[in-house]
């Protein structure tokens, strides 16, 4: 198998170079795409877990904590003790829909743009698809667990 045609390889190159367009449009707002990701998604849905909000995110939990700290520590998004005292609440705070206010404009800007240049039905294509790969990546995932343990 040809190395240079790695998927994974061509998907981190992918979500780099997109990830820097969004990052610079979303200066202003002080925000970075992955926070403006976290803090969207959160204020969608409303108050969750810490594993819920990983798991919606693909990310593992340990991870989501840290990339959290700094939107908890600027008041963006708050962390509590749930019911069960092993478990962490997530909820954005009053300050952080604000500042996802603001940023959303900048946000839908390059989001817009980068519908126009791939175009609307590629750009929907694309969606699917890596929501398609984000399923397949967590079975490999769970086979390597298989395998391995």
């Amino acid at each position: 198998m040809e190395l240079l045609q790695c998927n994974c390889s061509f998907l981190r190159s992918a979500t780099r170079a997109l990830s820097l367009a969004y990052d610079e449009v979303l200066r202003p707002s002080g925000l970075r795409i992955t926070q403006f990701s976290m803090l969207a998604r959160a204020s969608a849905v409303g108050k969750m877990s810490l594993s819920e909000l990983a798991d919606l995110m693909a990310m593992d939990r340990t991870t989501l904590g840290r990339n959290l700290q700094p939107l908890e520590r600027e008041g963006l998004v708050q962390i509590n003790v749930g019911d069960d005292k092993r478990e962490r609440l997530v909820s954005v705070t009053l300050e952080g829909r604000k500042l996802l206010a603001c940023a959303l404009p900048l946000w839908e800007s390059v989001h817009l743009r980068f519908e126009q240049k791939l175009g609307q039905r590629e750009s929907e294509e694309l969606r699917h698809t890596l929501k398609r790969i984000v399923n397949v990546g967590r079975e490999l995932s769970a086979e390597n667990e298989t395998a391995i343990g």
